[in-house]
């Protein structure tokens, strides 16, 4: 069985940059379409970025386009989501999703990484 454990989160301020990492354990892992969400308080989880297993097609929310970048390292089985020029909008729980029907659904999460925003 796949898992997966978010980190990399913390308090930064606009304009800042963070990157966080997904590590994830199991023999079948290099195989998943890995994707990150956020959830804010109050709001439902949303989309941020997906990648296949072979890095192809890269996606991403209109709201995230040309400031994160999501990358996979086969050989760490991590997946990292670089996030530039952060906004008080960025400010949510982040959590990475997996499983073998991914991107269609997502069965495998992580316990989230919190990830903060000052103005």
């Amino acid at each position: 069985q796949v898992q997966v454990v978010e980190s990399g989160g913390g308090l930064v301020q606009a304009g800042d940059s963070l990157r966080l990492s997904c590590a994830a354990s199991g023999r079948t892992f290099s195989r998943y379409y890995m994707g990150w969400f956020r959830q804010a308080p109050g709001k439902e989880r949303e989309f941020v970025a997906g990648i296949s297993w072979n890095d192809a097609g890269a996606r991403y929310a209109d709201s995230v386009k040309g400031r994160f970048t999501i990358s996979r390292d086969m050989a760490k089985d991590t997946v990292y989501l670089q996030m530039n020029s952060l906004l008080p909008e960025d400010t949510a729980a982040y959590y990475c999703g997996t499983g073998i029907n991914a991107p269609l659904t997502y069965d495998i999460w992580g316990q989230g990484t919190q990830v903060t925003v000052s103005s």
